[in-house]
């Protein structure tokens, strides 16, 4: 299994060659040559495994060049009952799948150690950066950007990990006080803050911008954690075989995902698992007033939204306009294109946006293959993320976040009654108790361990977005 470039490097790399440095040195995102496919025998085995043995068996179709018996123990350190399942103690409750209503699920995410699902992923990647540096002998500096939960969950996955220090980016004043407050309130040496003056769409592009400094990145030995990240991208397509898994019982079967979406990376994994062969009708993608993925999917046209342009909403992960995993989609829908994918993208560095529907004069008509993909989309605001937490409160019985809401409220409308829907919950909605409590006039359940998180002393800088002011910092910070 080797792996290419969206933009054009040809296959060379592995997965272990891969795994620390985030984007390719043309400044394309890796994909492998091509998508391992899984077999009814092989379906049919995994819904026997428990979630460590489901995620051995996937990750070593992407990674070949790890030895499976290393494999295998890292997945069983990663993903246990401790960890995962603080309130049940069963490993098997991983990723559980609440049935709503015939038909409907809600499979849980985030009942890891930040309450968001971005744990699922990042529980594994600390472990595999410290399994990787320890065979080099090395160190890496990651440099990354949140728009509140992978922030806090890369933290907790890499505080006190050997040679790993994380320098995080967020902007600044539009988190969640929850998300705030789980970030800044670390206090580990390996953990720098970096709140920015800006949205989410500022601090990614300079993440772009320091990694695209190759002599920058290599000396400073930068890696990622963000959903550019392929290992992440992987570790998250293992829920997707769970949550069909769970919901079937035969391979002839067919269920949907409903996902809400910011940054394209969740989805994604759903896109992969089914280009893999796993039997998915519909992804169907979430999106809140940032809609520029639900436009792309309802009209084919791609037009990324400036900084002062992208709402600040009560779903605030996601409040991304420049979705950076969705390069990795498209260069599917054009057939792995690679020339003509840099085209494109080069055109959203200048324009802000590619047109694909056909029409005359537009960037070519692939919009006709969509359908070929599985995708279609949905929007949600906040009035409508209100009633809907409402509604599964009166309905259900339960309390959800507002990103899940919104994922929800998507799922009611595209529902097909003769196939399963599988809603991915995101986090938990002490994340956002704020909107909670709007909708629902009482605060939202606290796990035990974060009654007070937002009291808590924070360690934070505030700087500007300026990517050599930023390479500054990191610099002064490594001694390198």
């Amino acid at each position: 299994m080797h792996y290419v470039s969206t933009r054009g490097i040809a296959a060379q790399d592995t997965f272990s060659t891969i795994l620390l440095g985030g984007l390719a040195e043309d400044g394309g995102l890796y994909l492998p040559e091509h998508y391992p496919q899984i077999s009814d025998a092989e379906l049919n085995q995994w819904r026997t495994f428990s979630y460590a043995e489901l995620a051995c068996a996937v990750l070593a179709k992407f990674a070949p060049d790890i030895p499976l018996a290393d494999l295998r123990a890292l997945t069983q350190k990663t993903y246990t009952a401790a960890t995962y399942c603080n309130t049940s103690g069963d490993a098997s409750k991983i990723t559980p799948l609440q049935e709503l209503e015939p038909g409907l699920y809600l499979q849980a995410l985030s009942n890891g150690p930040t309450l968001a699902f971005k744990d699922m992923a990042m529980q594994l990647l600390g472990n595999l950066f410290e399994y990787t540096l320890d065979k080099q002998h090395a160190e890496l500096n990651i440099f990354g950007a949140t728009s509140g939960d992978t922030g806090s969950a890369a933290e907790y996955a890499m505080r006190g990990k050997r040679g790993i220090r994380v320098f995080m980016l967020s902007p600044h004043k539009k988190m969640s006080a929850f998300q705030t407050a789980q970030m800044f309130s670390l206090t580990d040496e390996n953990i720098f803050n970096i709140a920015v003056e800006g949205v989410f769409d500022d601090c990614q592009d300079l993440v772009k911008a320091v990694s695209n400094d190759l002599a920058f990145k290599n000396r400073q030995k930068i890696g990622t954690v963000n959903s550019i990240n392929w290992a992440r991208v992987v570790a998250q397509v293992v829920y997707y075989f769970r949550g069909y898994l769970s919901a079937t019982t035969n391979n002839s079967q067919q269920v949907s995902f409903t996902v809400p979406s910011g940054n394209f990376g969740n989805v994604c994994a759903g896109h992969i698992a089914r280009m893999m062969g796993l039997p998915i009708a519909k992804l169907v993608v979430a999106t809140n007033e940032n809609d520029v993925l639900d436009e792309f999917f309802k009209t084919g046209k791609y037009q990324v939204r400036k900084s002062e342009q992208t709402y600040h909403t009560s779903s605030p992960s996601m409040d991304i306009s420049k979705a950076s995993n969705f390069e990795r989609f498209v260069f599917d829908l054009i057939g792995r294109d690679s020339a003509r994918l840099l085209a494109l993208f080069s055109k959203v560095e200048k324009t802000g946006g590619f047109d694909l529907s056909g029409a005359p004069g537009s960037d070519g008509d692939e919009f006709k293959r969509i359908a070929e993909f599985g995708f279609s989309s949905g929007k949600s605001v906040h009035t409508d993320r209100l009633a809907t937490i409402r509604s599964v409160r009166e309905k259900y019985g339960i309390t959800v976040d507002t990103h899940t809401a919104d994922g929800i409220k998507v799922a009611l409308e595209q529902r097909d009654n003769n196939v399963a829907m599988i809603v991915l919950e995101t986090a938990l909605p002490a994340k956002f108790n704020e909107t909670i409590r709007e909708a629902l006039g009482v605060d939202a359940p606290r796990p035990a361990g974060f009654e007070n998180i937002e009291s808590l002393p924070q360690h934070f800088v505030v700087m500007v977005a300026d990517a050599a002011q930023m390479k500054a910092y990191i610099a002064g910070k490594t001694g390198l």
